[in-house]
């Protein structure tokens, strides 16, 4: 017996209903939007990948290629903890990008985490996915492929301000949950703090952070047992890393009292302090010679590497073989020219505050005297798509150069820690964002080296987010009373209720 075509096809449309129906009620509760929000950050990830394509090099980052592929040996002028990272994944993979690929992979993954928590406290599609456009804001992607530093510090700590939002949602007990999240949060912050020698600023009020959301209330002894949990990791992990990389020393803190000395002292006077110092004197005579071609080229800052005239090829052991005279150097004479200390410092400051350097990084530019590695020059990043990215974000910061300068992101975190309360569940967060931000651009005051734009890169990142989140929760806030007052149509709403005391 055969069974009626048209009996049959009566049937299809009644199963495509009973196979669409888990999905559209799926939608409707939005169980199924967390996952359309992964599948979005995936597919901006691997975009982002391929204009990025194998990953923007600078002189840094050439730098380091050179010591991951064991061409050169390791220093610690660039953290060595990169190098190690770097050399790891190439080993593994043998792809040249896998690094890029990496901090940007860590990076959407954060901005997934993040993004999935505003759509659990708002339930709103749009403001979750504002949430995931910080990863395409022309200020925060600029940088995004750019093996740095600067990024890597930044990712690190994002991704340890998601694991704390994504911890504070936990119920209660989950006692080895939290401390298993506890330990991963640790394992970034320790990562950026060693990635960044100046980081260490920015790490404090994240860890407090993680620390607050996981327990809200923490004791004596879980403060201590957390501290001395993040302490034991940081150890072992610089002790790891020096057993395995041996890095040279550099001692390359002397570049900071090389720009004192050489701005604030004369040529002579220079002179007279190394000797005093006990400096040797071809090193007064270098010392004198940055001097005097830091005022005529009328250099402001970066003194080492713009004015020394240190030995070629660039030898990172020289500064250190001076760094103790420079020391005494400075220790001797900056009291006694606090003043113009004082000036030259602000002067500095406020340029890297005002003046928007180095908005775009080139792919694969590098120092005259230096060479690109022939691992990268063999796979040069897609020159159409670096063009398109160049536009976009030049074309902003001729718009909007407001993003891409520090005063504005040393305002914004201002702003998040001077103000008790903000609107939604994250206030506390929000004011520990602005404190690390805060506290990263306050420290360049006395150490920073140049004007440049990575440097403000983790404030205008935390800045970015916080400057979403508490949009998240206006908006929230403001559709929550709209409901609340808004009678529904045909219904007359009560009479509010007379206050004490009042008669009726």
């Amino acid at each position: 017996m055969t069974r009626d075509p048209g009996e049959a096809s009566a049937h299809m449309p009644v199963k495509i209903h009973q196979l669409t129906t888990p999905l559209r009620t799926a939608w409707r509760h939005g169980t199924l939007w967390p996952w359309c929000l992964a599948a979005t950050a995936a597919v901006c990830g691997y975009a982002v990948s391929t204009v990025f394509h194998p990953g923007y090099f600078s002189s840094d980052s050439n730098y380091q290629l050179w010591q991951a592929l064991g061409d050169q040996p390791v220093s610690d002028w660039h953290p060595a903890v990169l190098t190690l990272v770097w050399r790891g994944l190439l080993r593994t993979t043998g792809d040249l990008s896998a690094m890029a690929d990496l901090q940007i992979a860590v990076f959407w993954g954060s901005l997934w985490l993040l993004a999935r928590l505003v759509w659990k406290k708002t339930a709103s599609r749009p403001l979750s996915l504002a949430m995931l456009s910080v990863g395409l804001a022309p200020h925060i992607m600029n940088f995004t492929g750019v093996v740095w530093k600067d990024v890597h510090l930044a990712y690190a700590l994002l991704a340890a301000c998601a694991i704390a939002f994504t911890a504070r949602e936990l119920p209660e007990g989950r006692t080895k949950t939290r401390w298993a999240l506890f330990a991963l949060g640790v394992l970034f912050i320790v990562y950026a703090g060693m990635v960044r020698k100046n980081g260490f600023p920015a790490v404090v009020p994240v860890f407090a952070l993680l620390v607050l959301a996981l327990w809200p209330a923490p004791g004596r002894r879980r403060w201590l047992a957390a501290t001395g949990v993040l302490a034991a990791v940081t150890v072992a992990g610089s002790l790891g890393v020096n057993a395995i990389a041996h890095p040279l020393q550099t001692r390359v803190y002397a570049v900071i009292p090389v720009d004192d000395l050489v701005h604030v002292l004369t040529p002579a006077q220079v002179g007279d302090a190394a000797e005093q110092a006990g400096g040797s004197a071809d090193f007064r005579d270098r010392m004198v010679t940055a001097a005097i071609r830091c005022q005529k080229r009328n250099i402001p800052s970066d003194a080492y590497l713009q004015c020394y005239p240190y030995h070629r090829p660039f030898d990172v052991m020289e500064l250190s073989r001076n760094a103790d005279v420079l020391v005494r150097m400075w220790s001797r004479q900056m009291p006694r020219h606090w003043q113009g200390y004082a000036e030259y410092r602000t002067r500095v400051f406020t340029k890297l505050l005002f003046q928007d350097n180095q908005a775009f990084r080139n792919g694969s530019s590098v120092n005259r005297s230096a060479q690109l590695h022939p691992m990268a020059a063999k796979e040069p990043p897609n020159k159409a798509l670096r063009s398109a990215l160049r536009n976009y974000v030049t074309g902003f910061v001729r718009d909007l150069p407001m993003l891409f300068q520090g005063w504005f992101w040393l305002a914004v975190a201002l702003v998040l820690v001077l103000r008790r309360r903000w609107p939604g569940p994250y206030s506390r967060e929000l004011r520990l964002l602005g404190a690390s931000s805060l506290v990263y651009v306050l420290a360049y005051l006395p150490t920073a080296p140049e004007s440049n734009y990575r440097y403000v890169y983790w404030p205008a990142l935390s800045g970015t987010v916080a400057l979403v989140l508490i949009a998240s929760a206006y908006a929230a806030r403001r559709r929550t009373a709209a409901k609340t007052t808004v009678p529904a149509p045909g219904r007359a709403t009560a009479p509010e209720p007379a206050p004490a005391g009042v008669p009726a």
